[in-house]
């Protein structure tokens, strides 16, 4: 051959015009060879094309020839060889050669008929390979396959399957007939994707779908099909999850259809084990883990050593193993058969730790843990929970690296959070992870116990009010970035409007138009990222919407103290943030999170009994608890307040409660006791103005938006007849609108709204164009989706959701003379979502709401004293001052006393500045 080829290129040298077409003659005569099996050196042919090809550059009449040829050599080579960087390159040359060849063409014609048909189906029938040079030739074979070819829904799902992607994957059954032969591969692959999904996002409907995916896969491969057995066995997977009895039989079914010696048999082995597994978890079964194990065991021995699926036979065996030593070995060979970013050794990373946690009970380590949190092929719901295991370990250890572990999960948590496209599901998604309730708390714990109370005010912090946190991002006041960097400020406003704009409309029934609209969040979430990253590039902007540490959190309490009651497993206790200076802890030994539980339900009991007594009936149950909330919650606080921060007598207080702290009311706590002299101990009340806080940053980010102050005007609203079936009538609504209409002063805009004018929309158009709201009307807690808890308007509901999507920056203060307006999640109490906290973060700073049920008979006797010393400076030139709101409050409770019974008077809270 070397030979021929020297005495080709002294006929024809470099330079000469028609070496192209002698070096194309005389590889395709040697092709022929090679195909006939009378010539081996197929390299020298490939090279001859090649270079006969770079002789013939793009523009060139024959470069289309030549072109074929290369694809027809390499074609030939892979037929023989099955070497597949040849066909993925004789896939690439079609899609340059087919645009040259118009329709009718002979070289069109011989290439279709010759060579393309036979790359597409090569390459569908390569295994898939989801790396970026996998999922490049299945888009190669796509472009092959325009829509219409027979081969286009082949290639879709291919694609669909190395990028687990639902869009294509539904295109792809979309496109195939019900009856077509190959309907049931497409979506068995659209139900794998589905499954991925759902692993990594967790999101309940995805795995739905895919069970009536895999089912209808099924229906169409009866028993005697030659994918039954498949079939059975991935519908048996997703049921897993859901309908475990039923899975375990399908898969019992799948193994009896792969006996012994069948190619499959180990792989049903494996499963079989994995949903006996997943039912010992649940139910504590100690047969279905004697056979898991059993089934391992067989499944490990009949697997080669080079069985790309070996090392998850080798994790689920060692998961399972009770010999220790076993455990990890196995753990660390699974680990050795894969490569770094290979999303599987998360898993491995978790047992392996596990593993070392059962040999070393004292000498605990932490590091496999950190590794698995931060695997980047993992899906974060898995992280977070691994993250969750890290927590649990640490404490139960005493390690150091507790602290860290909190502030990963609060981190991962964010990340998950932040990528739904709507306030409920973001409520919905950080419910399912249960353990992460009492995190926050938890987290502040530790860090008390660290000696470190800065970082414990900050995990707190960050801890808790996630959602509110997450959506305050997009209205983050942008004056000092635009003087700064005014086209940067301008982008991201952008992108937080857009993002703003897609909250909470990502529902209906076309899921496909779901996955779309929630691709698009996603993908605007990535945007608002990066501007984030290039505006922490600016100078001093480097903690720009990071969370807050411990002296910017100090701000909450420029005009006094905050304590944060912190209700832990661990420890209940307060740290008091003062106005400068360090943080002051305040340990409270008497009292435990089981007392508190307990101490929220006596008061929910009493303030029913209350209820129906009449005003001049004693509360002695509500005495008896205020007085417990006295001596071991507040007296201890009060005391640090006194003689070590030497806070004056009225002055302001915030208080910040958590947990089961949230249910209790603080602020009425109350020795009830006399003095020696006839005079009385004075009460919490007595000593400070009281106010709430759900948060520090809430806080913080009122006091900021108070610059912005505009010509007041006030809206009263009122609706005491609120239709058949919304509640009884409040009789007393119609005299309360009137009376604040007398009260408020003259020099305000003053608006009225009452009667069939008191709708929905009517109270909307109210709360965005007056700086001042009073709400009279019945007020209702939904304890499952406190979204849902709404204001009642003559023609629906007025929700919380519906006050968080309004931005009314220039709104100062809100009276909510309704029921329950400042009573949160029961479920997720530290969310402290509810109608108060939503005013309050749609603009208004300050907010007077209600704890429990309000007699609105009663009820007009604060809100008459309330708006007396609101407003009784104004005679004298004095202006509209929402920060008097508290102080006015306190006046008003201690004015009616002889009037409203106890309970009437603490329902009353002030929220904000």
């Amino acid at each position: 051959m070397s030979y021929s080829i020297t005495e080709m290129s002294l006929s024809c040298p470099v330079d000469h015009p028609n070496r192209a077409a002698a070096l194309t003659n005389f590889a395709w005569a040697h092709l022929k060879g090679y195909i006939r099996k009378d010539f081996q050196d197929i390299d020298s042919v490939t090279s001859l094309f090649r270079e006969a090809l770079a002789l013939r550059p793009q523009g060139h009449p024959d470069h289309p020839l030549s072109l074929y040829y290369l694809t027809e050599a390499l074609t030939w080579r892979y037929i023989k060889e099955h070497t597949t960087v040849h066909i993925h390159e004789s896939a690439q040359l079609y899609c340059k050669l087919l645009p040259l060849c118009p329709e009718g063409t002979y070289l069109r014609d011989i290439a279709v008929a010759n060579g393309v048909d036979y790359v597409i189906r090569a390459c569908n029938n390569l295994p898939t390979d989801a790396t970026d040079e996998g999922i490049h030739l299945r888009r190669i074979v796509l472009q092959l396959c325009p829509p219409g070819h027979q081969n286009h829904p082949d290639a879709l799902d291919e694609l669909s399957y190395a990028l687990q992607s639902i869009r294509v994957g539904r295109e792809a059954v979309s496109l195939c007939p019900e009856k077509h032969a190959s309907r049931a591969t497409y979506l068995n692959t659209l139900g794998y994707s589905l499954r991925h999904r759902f692993d990594h996002q967790g999101r309940s409907h995805d795995l739905d779908e895919a069970i009536c995916v895999y089912e209808e896969a099924l229906r169409m491969c009866p028993v005697g099909h030659e994918t039954h057995d498949a079939s059975l066995d991935t519908l048996g997977g997703a049921l897993r999850v859901r309908f475990i009895e039923r899975a375990i039989n399908l898969r019992r079914e799948a193994l009896t259809l792969n006996p012994p010696g069948h190619p499959d048999h180990d792989a049903a082995l494996n499963n079989l084990a994995i949903t006996l597994d997943i039912r010992y978890d649940k139910l504590d079964v100690s047969e279905d883990l004697d056979e898991a194990i059993n089934l391992y065991r067989e499944s490990l021995r009949l697997k080669r050593l080079d069985n790309p699926e070996r090392h998850r036979t080798l994790f689920n065996l060692s998961s399972k193993n009770e010999d220790i030593e076993e455990t990890i070995r196995l753990c660390q060979e699974s680990l050795e058969a894969l490569p770094s970013l290979h999303p599987d050794r998360y898993f491995s990373y978790r047992w392996l730790e596990e593993a070392y946690l059962s040999r070393y009970r004292v000498q605990y380590k932490p590091h496999n843990f950190r590794l698995a949190s931060r695997h980047p092929t993992c899906g974060l719901p898995d992280r977070i929970k691994t993250v969750q295991s890290w927590v649990t370990a640490a404490e139960e250890h005493n390690h150091t690296s507790a602290l860290e572990a909190y502030k990963t999960c609060f981190d991962l948590l964010d990340a998950h959070l932040a990528t739904r496209s709507s306030t409920i599901s973001r409520r919905e998604a950080a419910a399912a992870f249960s353990g992460t309730r009492s995190l926050p708390v938890d987290a502040a714990s530790c860090a008390i116990h660290s000696k470190n109370l800065q970082q414990a005010v900050e995990l707190a912090e960050q801890g808790r009010g996630q959602q509110w946190s997450l959506a305050s991002r997009l209205r983050s006041p942008l004056e000092d970035l635009e003087s700064t960097n005014p086209h940067l400020a301008h982008k991201f406003s952008e992108l937080s409007k857009c993002l703003s704009d897609a909250l909470g409309f990502v529902v209906g029934t076309d899921r496909a138009a779901v996955d779309r609209a929630e691709t698009q969040y996603r993908k605007l979430t990535e945007q608002w990222r990066a501007a984030v990253a290039d505006i922490r590039h600016v100078e001093g902007f480097s903690r720009f919407l990071a969370p807050l540490l411990y002296e910017d959190l100090q701000a909450a309490a420029r005009q006094g103290p905050v304590i944060i009651l912190i209700a832990s497993q661990y420890s209940c206790s307060a740290i008091i943030v003062p106005t400068s200076g360090e943080p002051h802890h305040v340990s409270l030994p008497s009292v435990t999170l089981t007392d508190l539980n307990n101490l929220k339900d006596r008061f929910a009991r009493a303030i029913r009994h209350a209820s129906m007594m009449g005003p001049k009936v004693p509360r002695n149950d509500l005495i008896v608890l205020l007085r417990t909330v006295w001596n071991e919650i507040m007296l201890p606080i009060v005391n640090v307040l006194q003689h070590v921060l030497k806070l004056k007598f009225l002055s302001r207080i915030w208080l910040c409660p958590t947990a089961a702290f949230t249910s209790i009311p603080l602020h009425a706590a109350h020795p009830f006791q006399t003095n020696a002299d006839r005079s009385k101990e004075p009460c919490l009340e007595d000593l400070y103005i009281c106010s709430y806080t759900p948060t520090l940053s809430a806080l913080v980010r009122s006091r900021q938006m108070m610059k912005k102050r505009v010509t007041p005007s006030f809206a009263t609203i009122g609706q005491g007849q609120p239709g058949a079936g919304k509640g009884k009538a409040l009789l007393a609504v119609d005299s309360e609108v009137e009376l604040v209409r007398k009260l408020v002063p003259e020099t305000a805009n003053r608006t009225n709204i009452s009667g069939d004018a008191a709708t929905r929309a009517g109270a909307l158009e109210a709360l965005e164009e007056n700086t001042w709201v009073h709400l009279a009307c019945h007020g209702k807690q939904d304890p499952t989706q406190p979204y849902d808890s709404h204001f009642v308007m003559r023609d629906g509901p007025l929700t919380l959701l519906d006050i968080m999507e309004k931005d009314i920056p220039h709104a100062e203060f809100a009276f909510l003379s309704a029921c329950h307006t400042a009573v949160g999640d029961k479920e997720m109490p530290d969310e402290v979502i509810h109608l108060a906290a939503g005013l309050q973060f749609s603009g208004f700073k300050s907010v007077v709401g209600t704890l429990w049920e309000v007699d609105d008979a009663v009820a007009k006797h604060v809100v008459e004293a309330f708006y007396k010393n609101m407003f009784k400076d104004l005679e004298d030139g004095g202006e509209m001052d929402c920060t008097k709101a508290a102080w006015a409050l306190n006046r008003a409770t201690h004015a009616v006393k002889t009037k409203v019974p106890l309970e009437q008077r603490m329902v009353f809270i002030h929220i904000g500045v």
